[in-house]
């Protein structure tokens, strides 16, 4: 489906469990590509969602698949309410990623549920959708998949960082595009203020209470994978296996597993970009001012926050553009990202 502009909508999921969000936009290419979203909100999980969602780790495959089954349904509902609330007609294609239910890309394991063919029939639209698995086929992390679109989109900056359920970074190193996860961010910290009954620390507020345990950050810091070089992913299992073991044998207050956890994500942020570096921040933790205080105190740099729609709905945005991509046949996943035996162009495409 080769044009100039294309409408669509993006759906994305991320594993900290704030909802879905869905996101208008229009892309145009002229030599480069530009983008307007038109409408975006996010959709909370329901208590029973939240729950479900929290715990596919733990699920046997046949489970899972009922799971998917009812998922798709769910997104699909969640979707086709977006549709008429705005009113939306002509939409060229919904681009959806669908929630990561397991990653195991060691084990040449990916599986996003909500990607079933069911779903372009419950919309009626043309929908494009699991991006990871493809590229795990073919020997890549399956992660991240936003960097093409922050080189297309976000070239201005040297690094784009996203503060979601992990901290990932995408940059141009030597005419390549390099990416990966850093850490755990909101994966981590929510879990800590769901103990305290809050969904989320506002603004770092509970960790600011708190002090950093110096042997704690220390095991955080010395973890294995902080040592490996890109291409790398995390997904919950790393976390279940090495970091929640660590923060809960501790028997600390949950305000100092908080500060202790920031300052653990500030130092690796910092460790991640260079001196003097403009550098984009974009998903919910960049609400948690203290958490930015912290990185900002480690290292100098510019730091950028830009529009609230762009900061929550810029992976809504990229799974609309890699959706988009994938229409036209052009490359949306980049070997250089994933560890992919090539470039190639991912995802399913499924007519109503």
């Amino acid at each position: 489906m080769i044009k100039s502009k294309y409408n669509v909508i993006g759906v994305m999921s991320g594993t900290s469990l704030d909802g879905i969000d869905l996101a208008h936009i229009t892309f145009e290419i002229d030599r480069i590509w530009t983008f307007k979203i038109h409408n975006s909100e996010t959709v909370s999980y329901t208590e029973d969602w939240k729950q479900k969602l929290s715990n596919l780790v733990n699920f046997d495959m046949e489970v899972l698949k009922k799971i998917d089954e009812d998922y798709t349904i769910y997104l699909s509902d969640v979707i086709n309410d977006f549709l008429r609330k705005y009113q939306l007609h002509n939409i060229d294609a919904i681009c959806s990623h669908g929630h990561t239910a397991l990653h195991q890309p060691e084990n040449n394991i990916t599986y996003q549920i909500g990607n079933l063919p069911k779903i372009s029939e419950l919309t009626n639209h043309l929908v494009v959708c699991d991006y990871r698995t493809q590229d795990v086929k073919l020997n890549g992390q399956g992660a991240p998949l936003v960097p093409i679109g922050d080189r297309l989109l976000f070239s201005e900056y040297d690094y784009c960082i996203n503060l979601g359920g992990f901290a990932n970074i995408s940059s141009e190193l030597e005419h390549k595009r390099i990416a990966y996860d850093i850490c755990p961010v909101n994966i981590v910290m929510n879990r800590f203020a769901n103990a305290l009954g809050y969904d989320f620390d506002k603004g770092g507020e509970i960790a600011k209470t708190g002090h950093i345990n110096q042997n704690i950050l220390n095991l955080l810091n010395d973890l294995d994978f902080y040592s490996v070089i890109p291409p790398k992913s995390l997904g919950l299992e790393w976390v279940d296996t090495f970091v929640f073991p660590i923060l809960e044998a501790s028997k600390l207050s949950e305000a100092t597993i908080l500060r202790t956890f920031i300052e653990h994500i500030a130092i690796q942020i910092a460790n991640a970009i260079q001196t003097n570096s403009k550098v984009l921040f974009t998903g919910g933790g960049t609400y948690n001012d203290f958490l930015l205080e912290r990185i900002k105190a480690q290292k100098v740099f510019e730091l950028i926050v830009p529009s609230d729609e762009i900061v929550e709905y810029k992976e809504a945005l990229i799974f609309g553009l890699l959706g988009v991509l994938k229409l036209r046949g052009e490359v949306n996943c980049l070997s250089t990202v994933t560890g992919a035996d090539y470039n190639h162009s991912s995802g399913d495409i499924y007519y109503p």
